[in-house]
């Protein structure tokens, strides 16, 4: 068949399955997105900056679990790219970037928006490769591709913008993608984890993402073993609902009950959890691992054992081999643990319209309750994590896309994009910060451009809200977090996009329906409590001093009313 590598570039995503492609157009990229044009099978989602199209794809790629597209052109265009992939490479989704490149008769001798993509993406990526010739095009692409799907990350194709116009007589292959596979450990080291289980007598089970799909056999496990369930914020999607043993998150933004859990066993089994938080596991038990990526296994804490498998078939292994436990009175006592935290932090989730404060959590707790069964979250990294994981209910039906390992500002909107355009027919809400949100703020006109009914939940409290109080957890005055903001209402309005401003608790409920129901994207402006802690599942005597170091600066600086304030919005509650 006779085109050009842009053609056959075009005509190999398509038989791939890809339905669709998120860049910025670019001279490097023409020849490209003209045979995209003329296909006509893929399409082009047009994005406001390439750092956009990385998440956007990002979220695809980990609600379908599909291959999923971006591209950028020479130079800036591809480079703006890198943080979107980065947060694609370290979640775990299959990414394939398209990176056009400056002439290749101009490659080395600082030609015009000249770098080195590949050496740029190295990090980032899986693979990444120069096509310097068009009959490079077709065994790089090709790998690139199946490295993409079957190594879950990022792969990246580099291609001048002359050789993808130049001639190239090939067609695809018939296969081009591997099915995900069935990993097993041997069956000495299932006997090996059975005996150790088996002769244990507080189990906890610690979940991450990697317990996807295994819903039901990690059930049966806990029954099994009388084990309490603790989750990582990836996990929660997986796990948290139809589950009697749950018993709540751990880590930075977790419960007291999940800490307790972990803290107190005597054996931990980690499930396809990459948790990095060190502090946070058991100094005395024994641990073992069932993750499928071998750099997971032990990467936190000392294993006593370490299986490489997939969650789901290797407890389909291991469960006929364990012994029924009948003493539960380990996890009776992190279920009322539990149900404590739960009530302490559900209190803290309640408005009171007889003030003019309002609380992220109240927002949050609104949301999940009015949102519909399927709808996707987006969250925003930062505050807008805390209150998600603490207050938004799952069911086995709802998705959460976030940059939980990159940890990216700015994520939850263009996730929002990427989750709506693959998914037209679901409701995608994004949590976003006022920090986040300003920070790409170019994309909301994406939103409007696409037709997109994404809609925006955006907490405004006028600060980088973690930030600050990151610095204050250590005794620093908080310097450079003050966010003068617009009436981004007003902003959204005027953009053709419907606002909604809430400043008194009492509009809060009334609003958020109004957005959830309305035809289109629509942003609610809520200006949100500033000091709103987010305590920890521990504090340590030392984090303690640090914070009250804070208060003895901040009242020698001269601003002795944000302590005032402090107290008012997290203690006179």
């Amino acid at each position: 068949m006779s085109g050009t590598a842009a053609d056959y570039l075009a005509q190999t995503l398509a038989q791939a399955g890809v339905k669709r492609i998120y860049g910025v157009v670019g001279d490097s990229l023409n020849g490209f997105t003209d045979a995209l044009r003329r296909r006509k099978e893929i399409d082009w989602i047009h994005m406001r900056h390439e750092e956009g199209a990385a998440f956007a794809a990002g979220a695809e790629a980990h609600l379908t679990g599909e291959l999923a597209v971006c591209a950028g052109s020479c130079g800036p265009g591809n480079l703006h790219l890198i943080n979107g992939l980065f947060d694609c490479q370290r979640s775990g989704v299959p990414v394939l970037a398209i990176a056009a490149h400056i002439p290749s008769s101009e490659i080395g001798i600082d030609y015009f928006q000249s770098t080195h993509p590949e050496s740029l993406f190295k990090e980032c990526s899986h693979y990444v490769e120069l096509v310097s010739n068009p009959a490079m095009l077709p065994q790089v692409l090709q790998r690139a591709m199946r490295v993409a799907v079957a190594r879950r990350g990022v792969a990246v194709v580099v291609i001048p913008g002359d050789v993808a116009l130049s001639k190239l007589d090939a067609k695809p292959p018939h296969w081009l993608l591997p099915a995900p596979p069935v990993v097993l450990p041997a069956a000495t080291e299932i006997d090996q984890l059975a005996a150790l289980l088996n002769g244990a007598e507080r189990v906890a089970l610690f979940c991450g993402a990697g317990c996807a799909g295994a819903h039901a056999e990690i059930m049966q496990l806990a029954h099994t073993l009388q084990a309490p369930i603790v989750h990582t914020l990836r996990g929660k999607e997986h796990l948290e609902y139809d589950n009697p043993y749950d018993v709540g998150m751990t880590g930075l933004v977790g419960f007291a009950s999940g800490y307790k859990a972990m803290k107190r066993c005597d054996t931990l089994l980690i499930l396809g959890a990459d948790f990095p938080y060190r502090q946070f596991f058991p100094e005395q038990a024994k641990i073992a691992q069932i993750d499928l990526r071998p750099e997971a296994l032990g990467n936190r804490c000392p294993l006593t054992l370490g299986l490489l498998g997939g969650v789901k078939d290797t407890l389909d292994a291991l469960l006929p081999k364990l012994a029924v436990k009948s003493d539960s009175s380990f996890l009776h006592s992190a279920q009322e643990d539990y149900v404590t935290a739960r009530k302490d932090l559900d209190s803290l989730a309640e408005l009171d319209e007889s003030t003019r404060t309002i609380h992220p959590q109240a927002v949050t707790r609104l949301v999940s309750e009015l949102a519909a069964d399927d709808a996707i979250f987006t969250c925003d990294v930062g505050t807008p994590i805390a209150w998600t994981a603490r207050y938004l209910k799952v069911n086995g039906k709802r998705r959460i896309v976030g940059s939980f390992n990159h940890g990216s500002m700015a994520n939850a909107m263009l996730h929002a994009i990427g989750a709506q355009v693959s998914h037209p027919d679901r409701q995608v809400i994004s949590f976003s910060g006022d920090g986040g949100f300003s920070m790409m703020m170019g994309e909301f006109v994406t939103l409007l451009q696409l037709g997109l009914p994404v809609k925006i939940i955006l907490l405004n409290n006028g600060t980088l809200g973690f930030v600050e109080m990151e610095m204050k957890a250590n005794g620093f005055l908080d310097t450079g977090c003050d966010l003068h903001n617009p009436n981004f209402a007003a902003m959204a309005e005027s953009m053709g996009i419907k606002g909604i401003r809430v400043e008194q608790p009492g509009e809060l409920e009334s609003a958020i329906r109004e957005a959830l129901a309305h035809d289109g994207p629509a942003l609610v402006d809520v200006v949100s409590a500033r000091q709103e802690l987010i305590m920890p599942p521990t504090t340590t005597a030392e984090e303690a001093g640090k914070f009250g170091l804070f208060m003895l600066k901040a009242v020698m600086d001269g601003r002795a009313a944000e302590l005032i304030d402090l107290a008012k919005v997290n203690l006179l509650r």
